[in-house]
């Protein structure tokens, strides 16, 4: 191990301590992703499964079982298991966040990189197609993509990452017109390199690093988006360990029953509590890049 590293590793968990809640974040973010690594140990899926993904149901009641022994966060309506749903739904949830944001960051930076290292009329038209899908409400375009193309998780996917890559666009642009003039990429120049090369070479590494911090406080965002349109029939088909869904079918308990409000509190707090716990986990870990990665915070 190098002297850099240990150099870079005591200065990151120095900085580190100093912020307590961005620890509670990498811890949170530890545990849903053990939670989603070790998903077929802690729910395991029941024998000749077509789909690990499918929530067991306990029958076909359309009232809602509290928590019990035989069901640990009991069940929603028509008598699926919510700790099952909610399990599954770690591996569901990073499935979407990290597929979304990995496809942004790549349309962002060919967009935004392209536009700010060549300038002119190639940045102009990049840009101004930027501020188009930037003007539009992201919400709403994409339940008119999921809408248009069919309700189904892939299609959220799409929809989403088509909403999100301008965020990516503008951070990487701004930042490659400020290190493209540095004296390192004269020199590249001046040697004969090609445009390719010292841009993705030399321009796109040296400008990546806010991408990194916005991408994680974007991920946090993105599950509860993508949450948002389950919630509102255009994700995960009914029964698909997905934590939007299961918010929707706990939709018709969330005023408990009759005289006893509190009779399901269940089919809400579970994944409500899970979906609360991912953003916050993702908004600390940004936190936390922002001091390991920023220079200005040594």
């Amino acid at each position: 191990m190098s002297d850099n590293f240990k150099e870079f590793a005591a200065d990151t968990w120095k900085r580190l301590k100093r912020r307590p809640l961005s620890l509670v974040g990498l811890a949170l973010i530890a545990g849903f992703s053990s939670v989603a690594i070790f998903a077929p140990v802690l729910a395991p899926p029941e024998k000749n499964a077509r789909d690990y993904y499918l929530i067991p149901q306990d029958g076909y009641s359309p009232d809602p079982v509290r928590p019990s022994a035989k069901h640990f966060f009991g069940t929603t309506e028509q008598q699926f298991d919510l700790y099952y749903g909610i399990v599954w739904g770690t591996r569901t949830a990073f499935k979407i966040g990290v597929a979304v944001v990995f496809v942004s960051i790549f349309v962002g930076i060919l967009i935004g990189g392209v536009g700010g290292y060549y300038g002119g009329w190639v940045d102009e038209v990049l840009m101004r197609f930027t501020d188009v899908i930037m003007a539009l409400p992201s919400i709403i375009l994409a339940v008119v993509i999921v809408t248009v193309r069919g309700p189904s998780l892939f299609n959220v996917i799409v929809a989403l990452a088509a909403v999100s890559w301008p965020t990516y666009a503008r951070l990487i642009r701004g930042d490659v017109l400020s290190v493209k003039q540095r004296e390192f990429v004269l020199a590249a120049r001046a040697l004969g390199a090609s445009d390719r090369r010292i841009l993705f070479r030399h321009v796109i590494p040296n400008s990546i690093y806010p991408v990194i911090v916005v991408a994680s406080l974007d991920t946090g965002a993105i599950v509860l988006s993508a949450a948002a349109l389950s919630f509102l029939g255009l994700g995960a088909p009914v029964g698909y360990a997905d934590w939007g869904q299961l918010i929707a079918m706990s939709r018709n308990w969330i005023i408990g029953a009759s005289g006893s409000p509190l009779d399901y509190w269940h089919t809400v707090a579970f994944p409500g509590g899970a979906i609360f716990l991912f953003v916050l986990g993702w908004n600390l870990l940004g936190d936390a890049f922002r001091d390991i990665l920023d220079p200005r915070q040594k």
